[in-house]
């Protein structure tokens, strides 16, 4: 099955470009706690989408992409704090969003797409 090769997913490939992003992004930030967990939730949303692509069935699937869907949540509500923080303007936790928002969407897309394929 096409979705199941993870390198041609292009959820898999926007959400390896964000995980880099946050990975910029809080290079040079000092609260060390704070910067594991936002880059840890932001990796979570990319392997997620990785083991589920193995998983070995569309159920175990579509479990892997809403618990990365839960990731971009997190990821989202971080971001907030971030620039309550001031380790990032305004307009780069909008942009952020914005990206992580179609990430979240395309996951969403993907799993209709799976619970459609088990009724077929």
């Amino acid at each position: 099955m096409k979705v199941r090769n993870l390198e041609n997913l292009r959820v898999w490939q926007e959400t390896r470009s964000f995980v880099n992003e946050i990975y910029e992004l809080m290079s040079n930030c000092k609260d060390y706690s704070f910067r594991d967990q936002l880059q840890r939730a932001s990796i979570s949303i990319m392997n997620n989408i990785a083991e589920g692509s193995e998983s070995g069935s569309d159920k175990a699937y579509i479990r892997y992409l809403n618990v990365s869907r839960g990731s971009c949540s997190e990821v989202k509500s971080m971001l907030y704090l971030c620039e309550d923080m001031k380790f990032c303007t305004p307009e780069k936790r909008k942009e952020l969003q914005s990206k992580l928002l179609i990430i979240s969407g395309q996951i969403y897309k993907l799993i209709e797409f799976l619970k459609n394929n088990q009724k077929n």
